[in-house]
């Protein structure tokens, strides 16, 4: 019996990371298409944090933090924060920078 219980750990575990790689990829393609449309340039993007929440309006759901490097003139870079609820965007925050 406690065979079965490894095997759910270890399928929870693998689960966990599978999970948070799409998350990052979904964080991926929302800083390119921001930084697209906003025409900057979009340099790189790692995860800060993630973690379980809960509300009333999202329910349970991954809330996860991602610093966000882009250069606005090709010469200088700068970092912003991304907030993503599960895979979708929250919201960008960015410094000011130069174009």
């Amino acid at each position: 019996m406690e065979n079965i219980y490894y095997l759910l750990i270890v399928c929870l575990v693998f689960w966990y990371f599978v999970h948070l790689r799409r998350i990052a990829e979904f964080a991926r393609k929302h800083a390119n298409h921001y930084c697209k449309s906003e025409r900057l340039q979009f340099i790189s993007i790692a995860r800060s944090s993630s973690r379980l929440r809960f509300d009333k309006e999202n329910g349970l759901y991954w809330f996860s933090i991602f610093e966000l490097e882009f250069s606005g003139d090709g010469n200088s870079k700068y970092n912003g924060n991304m907030s993503l609820i599960g895979y979708k965007l929250d919201s960008i925050n960015l410094p000011t920078y130069r174009i």
